[in-house]
């Protein structure tokens, strides 16, 4: 298992560092004591687990047992086919559903002078206005997943308008399509909350687990500057090759439409990059088996087995409006340039509600909305499942208890510096009170964020 960790655990040189708030040294003895004193291998397998677990990260985590083959597999089912004249079900196929809380984290539809202006059913986003303590009105918008899938509004709006274009309806079509409804949705919700006298946008993302690309794409939704994706960094394993091969592939592909010659430049500079960053796995690792006996301070580019892999949305961390004169251009660079006509839907101090049930492409969100000082954070500290799977690889699983764990293999870094997998410190911490009840508590970030917004304007 140890051994595994050092070849393939992306932030095992950050959980080997006080910065961390793990002590690995310390949860190693512990496991090495529970497996000597453990007599059934179901203690044992406890040890393990516990082990796993003292990391805190919610990507490196335990997968089902897989049963052995008792019966004759089934064959794979043919897709479910859809038919034009019924969309939910179509959308159902497609896995669009209703996975995540669409309530707000806190209560705010209870309080005095609530208007709620979409319900997140018919409507994509759950949202409303509530009068602030100073007189003003503060919109709120639920985000309650970084996917669109979590949003079955969207393929039902994407399914209509495909078949008012005489377009096919094939499951690419509806992804894409839905894709940009769902944006669309976005930027409209906050138009209108801005049209009905929103001072202040609160963005509620509790008990948001993630998603994808999108916790990175969806700040520039929220601010007119030039907005930075975070650096991202890959594991120096073979895994990794997978997600270079991927840009360069993007590369290849925007080189062949004989691009203009600015374009093509940047292409090539992208390209030779990841190129590069390929050819380097596996010549420079070195021993992280000091985790296991000492805590060293957090230095990005020590000893951690870690290659730059670009940004978390690309190749480059952020490019103008119209970049290169081609859309399809600044899209392979930068991937938010697929969502540019939403760029700065709102540009009014923003406020982002978090707790510790926020995860992942969400802790993306956050992160890259603080770093950039697009909003301030409310709530409490993100849950630390940091950037994951940028590459699909196999479980680890372990010979003789036959225990299978997935290990992440990206990470994205702070503009401090920090791993974003210790998870984002709320600016303002919203713990509940005793005696306060939830309606008080929202109460409560409403005044906090009244009280702020001088400051913010």
């Amino acid at each position: 298992m140890k051994a595994a960790l050092e070849r393939s655990y992306v932030n095992l040189a950050w959980m080997g560092s006080p910065q961390s708030g793990v002590d690995v040294p310390r949860l190693e003895r512990r496991a090495r004591d529970a497996l000597s004193a453990a007599i059934t291998d179901a203690e044992a397998e406890h040890a393990l687990l516990d082990f796993v677990a003292g990391f805190h990260d919610g990507h490196l985590s335990p997968l089902p047992r897989l049963a052995a083959n008792t019966v004759p597999a089934v064959p794979e089912p043919a897709d479910a086919p859809l038919d034009p004249q019924n969309p939910g079900s179509g959308c159902a196929a497609l896995g669009y559903s209703a996975t995540s809380p669409i309530a707000f984290t806190l209560p705010f539809e209870s309080l005095p002078g609530f208007v709620m202006t979409g319900d997140g059913l018919t409507e994509p986003f759950r949202s409303g206005l509530v009068p602030a303590p100073d007189g003003g009105r503060i919109g709120i918008v639920r985000i309650q997943e970084f996917e669109p899938t979590a949003f079955p509004a969207v393929c039902i709006r994407a399914w209509a308008a495909l078949r008012a274009a005489n377009i096919p309806l094939t499951p690419g079509a509806i992804e894409d399509a839905a894709s940009d409804a769902w944006f669309a949705a976005l930027a409209e919700t906050l138009a209108q909350l801005r049209k009905q006298g929103a001072t202040a946008v609160l963005v509620d993302i509790g008990g948001n687990s993630g998603g994808g690309d999108s916790g990175d794409w969806m700040p520039r939704m929220f601010t007119d500057r030039t907005v930075s994706s975070a650096p991202m960094l890959m594991v120096d394993a073979p895994i990794s090759a997978q997600y270079f091969d991927e840009q360069i592939r993007s590369m290849d592909k925007g080189l062949a439409a004989h691009t203009a010659a600015e374009g093509a430049q940047a292409l090539g500079e992208a390209r030779r990059f990841f190129e590069a960053q390929k050819a380097k796995i596996g010549k420079q690792r070195c021993n992280l088996g000091w985790v296991w006996t000492e805590q060293r301070p957090w230095n990005a580019g020590a000893c951690d087995n870690l290659l730059a892999a670009g940004f978390a949305g690309g190749a480059r961390n952020n490019l103008p409006k119209g970049a290169y004169g081609n859309p399809e251009v600044a899209r392979r660079l930068s991937w938010a340039a697929a969502i540019e006509p939403y760029f700065g839907a709102w540009n009014g101090p923003a406020y982002v509600l978090t707790d510790n049930r926020t995860f992942s492409a969400a802790e993306m969100f956050v992160a890259t909305m603080k770093d950039n000082g697009i909003a301030r954070t409310l709530g409490a500290r993100t849950g630390g499942d940091g950037c994951g799977f940028m590459a699909k690889g196999d479980p680890l699983v372990l010979a003789h208890s036959q225990l299978r764990f997935r290990i992440p293999n990206c990470l994205r870094l702070r503009a401090d510096g920090t791993d974003e997998v210790a998870g984002i410190a709320a600016d303002f911490p919203l713990a509940p009170m005793k005696g306060e009840s939830g309606r008080g508590r929202a109460a409560r970030a409403l005044a906090v964020i009244a009280g702020d917004m001088p400051l913010a304007r």
